[in-house]
């Protein structure tokens, strides 16, 4: 599963931000997204004190949610830590982590934002629009927007809103929880992206793409 060549990564903070502006256009904020019987979530973490950027793709089917495929990539670490700039420091490891992928997903779940950033274009939006494929960010904070709380059950939303606009939810996939913050990362509606959310999170308030990833990454 490979990128499309849109930009190089050696870029400084300023030019990053730049790109970003500049690639929001691109992104997709309706439904272009086929049958799903592939879903993918993303881990990232770092080695060597920062040096190394371990990235962790877990594939599972749909419905089952059981894993299907993995694959893990180590690129060195080229970009700070700035934030709003997560995915010029995480996506290299990333991409390298989905074009080792025998079987594509038909969507992916990353933890982290999609829209719902200062310039509309987090990294499961930057992720989404590099390999063309419908991505929704599950980030488990906020980072940008105002809301109020969702109803403390299952299924409950609320929007999350940087005026004039709506951003994102705060989707609520558990009851007694803290709720997860969805948006959209390309080529869904944010509808969409809400139920394709609580869908992939049956059980706990992390979906399974989520969990598997990080279950991955961290060797468990």
């Amino acid at each position: 599963m490979k990128a499309r060549p849109l930009h190089g990564w050696d870029l400084s903070p300023r030019e990053a931000i730049a790109l970003q502006t500049r690639l929001r256009d691109r992104v997709e904020r309706a439904d272009r997204i086929g049958a799903v019987r592939r879903v993918a979530g993303v881990d990232v973490g770092f080695e060597a004190e920062g040096r190394i950027t371990r990235a962790a793709v877990a594939v599972l089917d749909y419905p089952g949610l059981a894993l299907v495929e993995q694959s893990v990539a180590r690129v060195p670490t080229r970009f700070p830590y700035v934030p709003g700039l997560l995915s010029f420091r995480e996506a290299p490891a990333v991409l390298a982590a989905f074009e080792k992928l025998r079987m594509a997903p038909d969507l992916i779940l990353y933890d982290g934002q999609g829209i719902a950033h200062p310039r509309r274009f987090g990294i499961a939006s930057h992720v989404g629009v590099l390999l063309d494929c419908p991505s929704i960010g599950v980030a488990k904070t906020r980072l940008v927007g105002e809301h109020r709380m969702p109803a403390n059950r299952r299924g409950a939303w609320a929007p999350l809103r940087e005026a004039p606009e709506t951003i994102g939810a705060v989707l609520r996939t558990r009851a007694g929880v803290k709720p997860l913050y969805v948006s959209i990362g390309h080529r869904v509606s944010l509808r969409t992206a809400i139920r394709w959310t609580l869908a992939c999170a049956p059980r706990y308030r992390l979906p399974e793409t989520t969990r598997q990833a990080h279950r991955l990454a961290s060797g468990r």
